[in-house]
């Protein structure tokens, strides 16, 4: 006999997109299936936006640096420029069909987010696996894109329960095995567990989270708080009552740290700089939109605060332009006296970037050197400037700039993408979502034929399409 269901209990279901970025590529370029990819920046301080699954398997990550990410994967590495609308098209359509079927989403990012379905409350768990499955199975047939659900009675267990689906799959903890479950994991699974408070932790003997739900309020208080220690003590014994509910946007994206000891030269003010760039930086990948604004704030040994930002033209998550960006504001010990503060943010967050191949160049004209077309060996690129000195430019037309994996589009073929160019050659293979693996052609340069296309073609996606091209990101 099945044991009586509380006809009050409460799913919370945490959706997440598998290797969403990389997912995306291989969806409409069917040659990238099965191969490890990598995408994000390829200049030397480019990092890594995106791994697929099989990247993954020799070590690569996202927010790693990318020729780390390469050295890794090695020669079979796939460098993939990021196609921003094609991801927030692609993204938009996944949180339709989720809304349609669950109602309201708090997203997260651009690839997850929690629901909670009123027809879950007091379902059993195989009632829940069974509702998440068919919605798994809904977006993939809409979309072509694999996605894990987790599931529990609070956020912090269906964050836990994703984890453990991924990838491609469902994991649902019922509620009188969650503790049996979860509570041996590492306490740093817990919401909320950075390296400082799992530092305190540690000194306290707290490795697991049943450790730390063993330990008394009051203990917990003491060390923790009383404000994050009693909500990590909760969730560690399995309270967690935070309501799904709409996230407000957010306006900016930061990271800074306080130091014990005062900052009192360039070289650990230069670190500081770097530590909270990176920090924020990964945090906006984890958004999904870019930045226009860099700010940098200081607080120095007598509490003053300094505060001063730049406005970019365009809006970026390149960690080479938006570092570089932060090196031009920040000021020196020399300047302001010791420094006991150093912050990075990021605001101006757009949907919409401008994808810098080469951002170290900053706006200067680029022509492509010769460069490796070799597809089998990875897809790679390289760029020398030209002089701007108006003397040295001939009044000749100039030849056609392609990048490699840019979106191309000709009249016989159709959407194709750019392999590689060099020695006056552009080698481009031919092939979208609903296509086999495509055909490799080679053109000229500047063959009049071979035109830029819209990224979004490469989804082909028809009529919904057709009815959100005009603003893939908006309602």
């Amino acid at each position: 006999m099945c044991p009586r269901l509380d006809p009050m209990q409460r799913w919370v279901l945490h959706i997440d997109m598998d290797a969403f970025f990389a997912s995306v590529e291989q969806l409409t370029r069917p040659t990238l299936r099965g191969r490890p990819v990598l995408v994000g920046g390829a200049s030397g301080r480019g990092v890594v936006a995106g791994a697929s699954y099989e990247a993954r398997r020799f070590g690569a990550r996202s927010a790693m640096p990318m020729h780390e990410a390469r050295a890794r994967v090695g020669l079979a590495s796939v460098v993939v420029t990021p196609r921003h609308v094609v991801y927030s098209a692609a993204s938009k359509r996944v949180f339709q069909i989720i809304e349609q079927r669950a109602g309201m989403v708090e997203r997260l990012s651009i690839d997850e987010g929690y629901m909670e379905p009123e027809e879950l409350v007091g379902a059993s768990p195989g009632e829940v696996r069974a509702w998440a499955e068919a919605l798994r199975a809904e977006i993939r047939a809409q979309t072509g894109l694999p996605a894990s659900v987790g599931a529990g009675s609070g956020k912090q267990f269906a964050k836990i329960g994703s984890g453990k689906a991924k990838p491609d799959g469902v994991f649902v903890i019922p509620v009188e095995k969650q503790q049996e479950l979860v509570g041996p994991m590492p306490v740093s699974m817990l919401w909320g567990v950075g390296p400082v408070t799992q530092a305190k932790l540690t000194t306290m003997g707290v490795a697991t989270i049943d450790d730390l739900a063993a330990l008394s309020a009051k203990e917990v208080e003491i060390s923790l708080g009383p404000t994050i220690g009693l909500s990590l003590w909760n969730l560690a014994r399995g309270v967690d009552d935070r309501p799904v509910e709409p996230r407000a946007e957010a306006k900016q994206i930061s990271q800074e740290h306080t130091y014990e000891r005062d900052l009192t030269s360039r070289a650990q003010v230069d670190a500081a700089i770097r530590r909270a760039t990176k920090g924020a930086h990964r945090r906006l990948l984890r958004d999904g939109r870019g930045a226009r604004t860099v700010s940098v704030k200081l607080r120095m040994d007598d509490f003053r605060i300094e505060s001063r930002s730049h406005t970019l033209s365009y809006a970026t998550d390149d960690l080479a332009t938006l570092e570089a960006t932060a090196f031009r504001l920040v000021r020196y010990p020399e300047e302001t006296g010791p420094i006991r503060l150093v912050g990075v943010g990021f605001s101006g967050l757009e949907e919409n970037r401008q994808d810098i191949l080469f951002p170290e160049l900053d706006q200067q004209i680029v022509t492509p050197a010769p460069a490796d077309t070799d597809y089998e060996s990875g897809v790679r690129s390289s760029t020398t400037a030209i002089p701007t000195d108006s003397s040295q430019v001939s009044d000749e037309p100039r030849t056609r700039i392609w990048r490699a994996t840019q979106d191309v589009r000709h009249p016989e073929f159709g959407h194709g993408w750019v392999q590689g160019a060099g020695h006056g050659v552009v080698s481009v293979r031919f092939e979208t979502r609903t296509t086999t693996r495509g055909l490799t052609r080679n053109f000229a340069m500047d063959d009049p034929l071979l035109q830029p296309a819209d990224p979004l073609d490469s989804l082909d996606w028809g009529d919904w399409l057709a009815d959100n091209r005009r603003d893939p990101d908006g309602d």
